[in-house]
This record gives structure tokens, C-alpha cells and sequence, in this order.
């Protein structure tokens, strides 16, 4: 008696929840949605289970009408779908077997009813009325999931909802039709059922409004079905084993237990293998793709592992390592080898996977294989058989592809009309066939591994070109004070007729010799190291009297100075210090004329050092100044010059994290500042 008011409790329950849901539909009839035709089905739904709650509390004794009420209501859901897949649908007439299927129950319900009226018996044939319905209900169900669900979430939802009920109905009746008895529990758990499918169709009819036409793509990815297939199997195979057991101890006597238990370990030992062989995983996970996926690769995850593997930082050492281990990932392949063109050869780069003993060769780049690799950008595998589309190329492969056991296939690395390099793979465990979809796959992948190749080789050519330019910066400042000594050297020789019997002049001409010795020396030592053993603690104040006294020679008329009787420091390479000073002040003297005047002052802050270079000459206009002044091989020397000096100095006072400002006018002057960082008086003290 308990269990009876639990049960009309259930089915109340479950009707005033289904008539919420038919409150629901007809809301969205005044929306004009697609799921108001089902309103009519939830109004016979709720009241088919309050007659089921009438029947157990006893207020109905006419299971007849019972039975016109159950087979009612599937009609009724049956119709609601009709008419949605007639309203959604573009065509303009079902096709005749839809319309047959949709009128299959009415017979059925109108048996009832004449059973109703007359009061015939039903308890022989009622359980097979009810699964009939149930079944061609959960068939209609099926058909309006696949022709009009694709793209609204609400019918998606509504159909998994029916689905179920329906499923529940059918192994209710089959139950019944077995055991020739009504299971009371599961009549109590139908309620339970029709309450959570129709509370969750209440929910989704108020959530997902369809304010749009969006699709509604709810899938099961590729991992989620894979684990979903491998429990379900497992739990089949447990179940299997279960029932057998419960046979062999049913029936088995003495040795009952003992063959159980056998059965018990040899199944735990078989499901253990499953989860454990890579080989065996890797066949169940082809098996899926191939019978539950339109396509055999999950294309979004592939190219997430392709980018994940391409986009981590590597050295150039490690770039076709990790473009092999990218491939390798997506096909399968347990081995493999990389080619890379270098010269007029593509080279074994990396390998993988495959035996010592063999022995990679390089492939010329205008042999044959090469050729169809890159025209055609073929896809070659070797072991096709009798494939003749996929064979028919084989002829251009070379003799040493036939010396790597199991070798799978040969696909080229094209960016542009490159061919960049091309990879050999191993023949993986679990599926070796050769798809459309497999080569475009390949000739994608080779297209993304290309890029990447080729931008790493161009990464490692900036890098050459950066140390090439930082040499030639270098040279170009040797060759530039080289000219300097040039010029110091031919006046000696110039003079050296007229003042050779003068005592003074041969040791100033000694004097220039041996200084310009002493800067051939540091030059040489320049181009033999990276010239950091060269930077040293200077004296900021020594660095500029030098330049002006080495300017000053047969000038001290026009050249002035006024430097700052300072002890700050710098950390500089004397001689490209000194050179730089005195660039500036020998170009600001060979712009003055005679009876003009070229000053020198050097003033200095706690942490900078200010010199100034200014002169009375021709001065440059605001083009010349920001477009030419600072482009090397720029001059106006007429020949006198390489027109570098200016370029290598502005380098060199960047080095320094220094500063150079020109400010000039023509006809009335340049003025030339440099800035440069230096140490407080305080650090020099403490030297």
C-alpha cells in the first residue's frame, strides 16, 4: 500500500510537471517557434499520466480506457513530430514513407478504442500495442533528429528527451511481454522518467529561445567517444563474463566455483590488456574514427599538436628534430628520417626510429625523384602493391629507399615553389592505408614543416649576416683609420726632401712613424680578437686633449680648445675614442677657411660628459644633415675620403650609450655635440 501512494505521488508529480511543459509550448506558439506543435502532445502526455495515477489509486476500473488513453498519447507525440518536421523541412511533401510511418499507430488506437467502447478484453495483446507505438514513436523521434535538428538546439534537446522516454517505455513493455507480469518498480521509475525528460524540455523550451538561427553543434570529440566506446565494450564484456559465470555456477556443481573464477581472472586479465597494449588501443581508436567520425582525423586537434610541437622555442640544432617529432605525432609513425637541401644536395638531417645499420644517402636536387617531389608534389609509397594511382610514380625512387625496412611513405616539404627538403616515414602498427584524406593531410603538413624549416635557415643567415656586418663595420673602421696613417705618412714623405737635413723634422717624422706603428699594431690586434681586451678606464679629459693636440699640427691658429679640468672616466677603446674626437674636429677644419675658427670645449656633469666641436665654415643644409651626413659611402671629398667616418663614429658613440647632435647653416657654421656617459669623480676616487 506504500508503494502504491509512492507511486500515484510519482505519476502526479510527473503530470503537473508535464503540464508545465505544455504551458511552455504554448508560450512559444505566441513566439511563432518551430516547438509549439508539440503542445498538443504534452496536453494528452499530462493527461495520460494523471489516468495512470487514477488506475493505482483505484478512481478507474476500466483498463480499456486506459489503454485508449496510453496509445493516445504516442499518437499524439507522433503527429507533433509530423507536423515539425513538415513545418522545418524544405521540402514541400514528406516522403511517402515518413507519411506512412506517422499513420502506422492510428490503427492501433482505434482497437482500443473499440475495446473501450465494448468493453473486449485487452490483457493478451495490450503489451504489444504499447511497445508497437513506443517503438514506431522512438522511430519518428529518429527522423525528426536527423532532418531537422542539425541546426536548433531546442529540437536537438526535445528529441534526446523523447528518445529517452520512449526507450524506457520500450523496455517496460518488453518486460511485460517476458515475465507476463507488471514490474511495480519499474512502473514507479516510468514516473520518474517522464518527470526529468519532461522538466528538462520545460528548461530548454524557456533557455534555449532561438533568437537566431545558430547552429547547434553538440558532438562528442574524437578522445570522449573513444574512452565512451572502450567502457562501453568493456562493460558488455563484463557483462557477458557476469551472465556466463552466473551459468556455470547455476549449473556447474562442484566445479561451479572454480571455472567462475577462472572465467572472473581471465576476464579482469583481458580488460587489463586492453587498457594497457598501445597496439591494441591504437587499432580501437582507427576502428572508431573510421565507423563513428565523417572523417578520419579530428582536424582541429591535429593542428593544435602540429602548432604546439612548431611553436615551442628551438635552437637551430634541435629545429629538425622537433619538425620530424611533428609529423611523427600527427601519422603515427613510430620512425622516420628528415632531408634538408644544403648546396646541390638534400642531406639526412635527423632520424628516428630506424636501424643502425642503415645507411642514409644525400639525394641530388635535379634527379628524378626530387623533380616529381616538387612539380607534382607526389606522395610516394613505396609497398602500394597493385595500386596503380599510387604506384605510378615508384620508378623515380631511389635505390636506397629499398634498404629501409618498412618504409610507409615519402612526402615533400614545399613552401612557395621550394622544395625545401622531404621525410621518410616508418609503416605505423595500427593502419598503413593510404587515404584522400591522409595526402592531403601530408601535403598540408609538409607545407607547414617547409615553412618552418626555411624560416629557421633564414633565422641562421640573419644571424651570419649580423656577424658578417659586425666585421665589416670593423674593417671599414680599420680601412678608414688606415687612411688616416696613409695621409701621415705621405706629408712625411712630402717633406722629407725640403727638411730632411733638419735635425727636428727627423724626429717628428720618427715620432709620426712610430705613432703610426702603434695604430697599425692596434688595428691588426682588432681584427685578431672581438677588441673587448681593448676597452679600458680612460680619462675623459686626457681622450680630448689628445684628439686636439693631434689636430693642432700647422692649425693652432684656427684650432681652440677649452676642456674642463675634470677627472671623470669612461669605459672606451682609446684609439676609437681619440679617432672619433678627432674626426669630427679635422672635418670641422677642413670646412673653415683660413681665416676662420674651429673651438673645442669639453664640460661635464656628476654623469655626463659634453663636447662640443664649433666651427666658421661652409656649413650643411637640413637636407644634407638627415639625409646624407650619416650614410656610409656618402662623401664630398672629391676622392679624399670614403665617406665613412661619420657613419663609424655615430656607431661608436651609440656603443657607448652616448648621444650626437649636429646643428648647422649654410655660410654660417656647424656646431657638434657629443654626449657620452661617464663615471662620477666619486668612483674615480676610489680607483
Amino acid at each position: 500500500m506504500e508503494s502504491d501512494s509512492v507511486t500515484i505521488m510519482a505519476y502526479v508529480s510527473a503530470a503537473v510537471v508535464a503540464a508545465l511543459l505544455t504551458l511552455t509550448f504554448c508560450y512559444q506558439f505566441f513566439r511563432h517557434q518551430k516547438t509549439a506543435f508539440f503542445a498538443p502532445a504534452a496536453a494528452v502526455h499530462t493527461f495520460n499520466l494523471g489516468v495512470v495515477a487514477a488506475v493505482i489509486a483505484g478512481r478507474i476500473d476500466s483498463p480499456q480506457w486506459a489503454l485508449f488513453i496510453e496509445c493516445l498519447h504516442y499518437n499524439f507525440w507522433a503527429l507533433s513530430i509530423y507536423l515539425t518536421l513538415k513545418a522545418t523541412s524544405d521540402q514541400k511533401r514528406l516522403p511517402t514513407s515518413l507519411r506512412v510511418l506517422f499513420v502506422l499507430g492510428w490503427p492501433l488506437t482505434g482497437l482500443a478504442l473499440v475495446a473501450a467502447l465494448t468493453g473486449l478484453s485487452t490483457q493478451g495483446w495490450a503489451p504489444w500495442a504499447t511497445l508497437s507505438l513506443a517503438v514506431i514513436a522512438l522511430v519518428s523521434v529518429e527522423q525528426l533528429f536527423r532532418y531537422a535538428a542539425s541546426n536548433d538546439r531546442q529540437i536537438k534537446l526535445l528529441c534526446m528527451n523523447l528518445a529517452a522516454l520512449f526507450l524506457f517505455d520500450i523496455y517496460l513493455s518488453t518486460h511485460t511481454l517476458i515475465f507476463q507480469t507488471v514490474d511495480p518498480l519499474l512502473v514507479q521509475a516510468r514516473a520518474a522518467v517522464s518527470l526529468a525528460a519532461c522538466l528538462f524540455m520545460a528548461l530548454g523550451g524557456l533557455l534555449l529561445q532561438q533568437r537566431s538561427e545558430r547552429p547547434a553543434n553538440i558532438t562528442l570529440s574524437r578522445p570522449i567517444a573513444f574512452y565512451t566506446t572502450s567502457l562501453v565494450a568493456v562493460g558488455v564484456l563484463i557483462t557477458v563474463l557476469a551472465l556466463g559465470g552466473y551459468y556455470v555456477r547455476l549449473y556447474g556443481g562442484n566445479w561451479g566455483t572454480v571455472i567462475y573464477s577462472l572465467v572472473l581472472a581471465g576476464a579482469v586479465l583481458l580488460i587489463t590488456s586492453i587498457f594497457i597494449s598501445t597496439t591494441i588501443r591504437s587499432r580501437l581508436s582507427v576502428l572508431i574514427n573510421k565507423h563513428l567520425f565523417r572523417h578520419k582525423y579530428d582536424y582541429r586537434s591535429e593542428w593544435l599538436r602540429l602548432i604546439n610541437y612548431l611553436a615551442q622555442p628551438a635552437e637551430s640544432s634541435e629545429a629538425n628534430q622537433r619538425a620530424f617529432f611533428a609529423v611523427a605525432s600527427v601519422t603515427r609513425a613510430p620512425g622516420g628520417a628528415i632531408w634538408v637541401r644544403k648546396q646541390g644536395y638534400y642531406e639526412p638531417v635527423y632520424q628516428s626510429g630506424l636501424p643502425s645499420f642503415i645507411d642514409l644517402q644525400e639525394e641530388p636536387v635535379d634527379s628524378p625523384f626530387c623533380q616529381t617531389l616538387l612539380q607534382s608534389e607526389w606522395v610516394f609509397f613505396p609497398d602500394s602493391g597493385d595500386n596503380q594511382a599510387l604506384s605510378q610514380y615508384n620508378e623515380h625512387l631511389p635505390p636506397w629507399t629499398h634498404n629501409i625496412p618498412n618504409l610507409w611513405l615519402l612526402f615533400p616539404l614545399i613552401v612557395g615553389e621550394e622544395l625545401v627538403g622531404f621525410t621518410a616515414l616508418i609503416k605505423p602498427e595500427a593502419d598503413a592505408s593510404l587515404t584522400w584524406e591522409d595526402l592531403d593531410l601530408l601535403k598540408t603538413i609538409g607545407r607547414q614543416l617547409a615553412s618552418y624549416l626555411k624560416r629557421h635557415q633564414q633565422a641562421e643567415q640573419l644571424a651570419e649576416g649580423a656577424q658578417f656586418e659586425t666585421y665589416n663595420k670593423l674593417v671599414a673602421f680599420i680601412i678608414h683609420d688606415l687612411n688616416n696613417l696613409i695621409a701621415q705618412q705621405a706629408l712625411v714623405v712630402r717633406n722629407a726632401e725640403k727638411h730632411k737635413d733638419n735635425p727636428e723634422f727627423i724626429d717628428d717624422a720618427i715620432q709620426t712613424i712610430s705613432h703610426s706603428v702603434d695604430r697599425m699594431n692596434g688595428l691588426l690586434k682588432k681584427l685578431r680578437t672581438d677588441g673587448k681586451d681593448l676597452v679600458a678606464q680612460l680619462a675623459i679629459r686626457d681622450a680630448v686633449q689628445k684628439a686636439v693636440d693631434e689636430c693642432s699640427g700647422g692649425s693652432s691658429t684656427r684650432l681652440t680648445s677649452d676642456i674642463e679640468n675634470c677627472a671623470h672616466t669612461i669605459e672606451a677603446d682609446e684609439v676609437r675614442l681619440i679617432m672619433t674626437f678627432t674626426h669630427f674636429i679635422k672635418n670641422a677644419l677642413e670646412a673653415t677657411p683660413e681665416h676662420g675658427r674651429v673651438h673645442v670645449t669639453l664640460r661635464c656633469t656628476e654623469h655626463h660628459a659634453v663636447i662640443t666641436i664649433e666651427d666658421t665654415g661652409t656649413g650643411m643644409d637640413w637636407d644634407f644633415i638627415h639625409n646624407r651626413l650619416f650614410k656610409p659611402f656618402e662623401t664630398t671629398k672629391s676622392g679624399k675620403g670614403m665617406g665613412i667616418g661619420v657613419y663609424l663614429s655615430r656607431e661608436y658613440i651609440n656603443d657607448l650609450q652616448g648621444t650626437l647632435n649636429v646643428t648647422s647653416a649654410l655660410g654660417e657654421g656647424t656646431t657638434v655635440t657629443v654626449e657620452l656617459p661617464v663615471d662620477s669623480i666619486e668612483f674615480k676616487a676610489s680607483l
